[in-house]
């Protein structure tokens, strides 16, 4: 079982890590190249903010909704004063700075206040989504460190998950449950937002492994607080936006969505998942919620494309869908994440919702979400795959590739590398584990990072000029995993660019192709 603790005691350091091994000359042309191609990307935003320090702001000056959950709608004023006496209840249940707490059940206004008590103390956040099962429970908490797991009061307390099996993984890891209910009557907590550096870890969220075993990558507060404004920039977000909570506790977009727009003074609307799984209910609720900013995976846009259609059916499958003159009108941006976005879909997406625009959206958990962001455009219906686009702020990517003798050079437009990624957004490791670290985290050769960490995504893309393919502006090109790249007759090929043509045919809804070896004769 793991220990208890402070978590920052468990993440290798920085002299730890491997160091990448990229003569000296290409490292002067990899950040030529970088630079050339708009690959680094540095904006001024404030990243010493805590997010609770800007809910108090706003709830001072002119309180107003910061939360629409179902029936019941939380001011900034009401936030801020549940998340305070949450950070109370925390500290009673022994919770310190550097420690981590689960926070589980389904999305709701009591988990954001849940984070934002966490960030209050200086604890770490990780969540335990109520729909798993009890054995990755307690792997994640168990990994975790955690000492608490703080279950919602209002949403959870009869629902199997938190029930059956978020209990019995808290238990089997040895962690205490907590009810948020117990936090009512408590005295609020009275101190000042503990942020002792912009390093200090804010998070922990746990991906799958090869393996099996999951791997608790940790992000620190300035890349999650970079994340946000990355957002913020590049979607124009306002206060007047409103932001659909839709994502599983456990998946990293979770963050920005019950997070970005409170830096704002906007709203965030919490999605259960009776409307998030159906299309036709999702789309009634962006309308009557006057939600502004949707991230779906592709499949889901998908769906709702096809039962915004004329003559689509209802939820029931029986009555005709009446037909809209401007299906959501008041959308502003669909984003796009966590698979493959296809051309096709976004053709339909372009002629049916002219007046919200279509984000591809690319980035790993371990670099505190999103890297890339894309504006599609009709001249990228072109391209057999789309592009995902240029660096969020603060952000540095490299496109290398290895050579012979394990030595890694710099790629140029129209060559293909694997994708890593410098800058603030670099997380910190994984908690706990050195030797998953050291295979995907290096100290960064060109010395430009704040964190002092490159990491390596495992994935290939291709650097398409200004030009190719009707790009404005160099971009970068997802071609799939490295380890799907195959060589045949010592020709490279990418498995996923074969099933990207096979895909353009109109009778073909899904590709995946594999490599069979047969014996010569």
């Amino acid at each position: 079982m793991s220990a208890r603790g402070p978590a920052v005691d468990r993440l290798l350091p920085l002299a730890g890590l491997p160091a990448l091994d990229v003569p000296a000359a290409e490292l002067a042309r990899a950040r030529e190249l970088a630079a050339r191609h708009g690959m680094v990307r540095e904006a001024d935003v404030d990243l010493a903010g805590p997010v609770i320090a800007r809910v108090e702001r706003f709830a001072a000056e002119r309180d107003r909704p910061a939360i629409t959950d179902g029936g019941r709608v939380l001011s900034y004023a009401g936030l801020a004063a549940r998340a305070r006496r949450l950070a109370t209840l925390l500290e009673n249940e022994g919770v310190e700075p550097g420690t981590v707490v689960g926070v589980g059940g389904p999305r709701s206004a009591s988990v954001i206040a849940a984070f934002l008590a966490i960030e209050l103390i200086g604890a770490l956040y990780v969540p335990a989504d109520e729909t798993w099962p009890a054995g990755r429970v307690r792997d994640v908490l168990d990994q975790a460190g955690a000492s608490v797991l703080l279950i919602d009061g209002e949403r959870g307390g009869g629902s199997a998950g938190d029930a059956g099996a978020l209990r019995e993984g808290a238990a089997a890891a040895g962690c205490r449950v907590v009810r948020a209910a117990a936090a009512d009557g408590l005295e609020p907590w009275s101190g000042e937002p503990r942020l002792d550096a912009l390093d200090q870890p804010r998070y922990v969220l746990f991906t799958s492994g090869s393996t099996g075993r999951p791997k608790g990558a940790v992000v620190e507060h300035q890349g999650m607080v970079n994340h946000l404004w990355a957002k913020i920039v590049d979607l124009e977000l306002t206060g007047a936006d409103v932001v659909a909570f839709t994502a599983p506790l456990g998946f990293d977009i979770s963050i920005w969505q019950m997070l970005c727009p409170l830096l704002l003074g906007g709203r965030v609307d919490v999605v259960d998942d009776e409307v998030g799984h159906d299309p036709v209910a999702f789309a009634r609720a962006v309308d009557e919620q006057g939600i502004t900013i949707v991230e779906l995976v592709p499949t889901m846009v998908r769906h709702l494309l096809d039962d915004l259609a004329p003559g689509s059916r209802d939820s029931g499958g029986t009555t005709p869908q009446p037909p809209r003159q401007r299906p959501l009108p008041g959308l502003r941006w669909m984003i796009a994440t966590g698979e493959e976005l296809p051309a096709e879909l976004s053709r339909r997406w372009l002629d049916a919702m002219p007046h919200a625009r279509l984000l591809n959206a690319y980035g790993p958990t371990e670099c505190s979400d999103d890297v890339t962001h894309h504006t599609v455009t009709a001249g990228d219906l072109r391209l057999l795959r789309l592009p995902i686009g240029t660096p969020v702020v603060n952000a540095r990517l490299y496109v290398l590739r290895e050579e012979d003798g394990g030595t890694w050079a710099a790629c140029d437009a129209g060559e293909t590398g694997e994708l890593f990624v410098g800058g603030v957004v670099v997380g910190r490791g994984y908690l706990g584990d050195d030797v998953r670290t050291r295979e995907a985290f290096y100290r960064d050769p060109f010395g430009e990072s704040p964190t002092g960490r490159l990491y390596r995504t495992g994935d290939a893309v291709r650097l398409l000029g200004a030009g190719e393919g009707g790009a404005d502006r160099p971009t970068l090109q997802y071609l799939g995993r490295v380890d799907r790249q195959v060589k045949i007759a010592g020709v490279r090929m990418e498995l996923g660019e074969i099933e990207a043509v096979l895909q353009r045919h109109p009778s073909v809804g899904a590709a995946a192709v594999v490599v069979h070896e047969y014996p010569a004769g």
